[in-house]
């Protein structure tokens, strides 16, 4: 046996320190469909243009390293300028993190935790517009490194018209 092996109390205490990601729970937060066209705007063959917004918020729900973390969905269908249909959704899990460095957090929220629920709430989109009367809806995936770049950007530009106008 080698000297570089380490006691029992050593490989416990290593794996209590191992970074931690676990999903304690997930669910619709806020869901709503409008089908203001009804039926009439079912019975169209015009192919809608189809907007969508993404957004992701994460807020700390418990001293134990419990994080909500919310997607939030806006698709909006219009046809000759007409709103065909219009869906909201707020879909959101709270999962616990552990021994992630500080620096590391708010990528994990803001892009790994949102990757892990979006598959769930692509489906409840297209359920919805399916049972609305429309085709489903099949969200490409969304990058979601590329919306955390946006909004660091964002946030940064923020901060430096703050500082030009002081």
């Amino acid at each position: 046996m080698s000297d570089e092996t380490p006691a029992n109390g050593q490989a416990g205490q290593a794996q209590q320190q191992a970074p931690r990601l676990s999903i304690v729970l997930q669910y619709i937060k806020d869901i709503s469909f409008e089908n203001p066209k009804a039926p009439a705007g079912l019975q169209s063959n015009v192919r809608p243009e189809i907007q969508i917004k993404v957004d992701t918020r994460a807020t700390q729900v418990s001293n134990e390293g419990h994080y909500e973390v919310l997607i939030d969905l806006e698709v909006e269908a219009k046809a000759s300028g007409d709103t065909i249909f219009l869906l909201e959704l707020d879909y959101a899990g709270v999962f616990q993190i552990a021994n992630i460095p500080p620096d590391s957090l708010q990528p994990l929220l803001m892009i790994e935790c949102p990757r892990l629920l979006f598959p769930f709430a692509r489906r409840i989109v297209a359920d919805m517009t399916r049972d609305g009367g429309f085709p489903p809806l099949m969200i490409d995936p969304i990058d979601f490194v590329t919306l955390y770049r946006q909004r660091l950007a964002a946030a940064s530009q923020g901060a430096q018209a703050d500082n030009a106008t002081a």
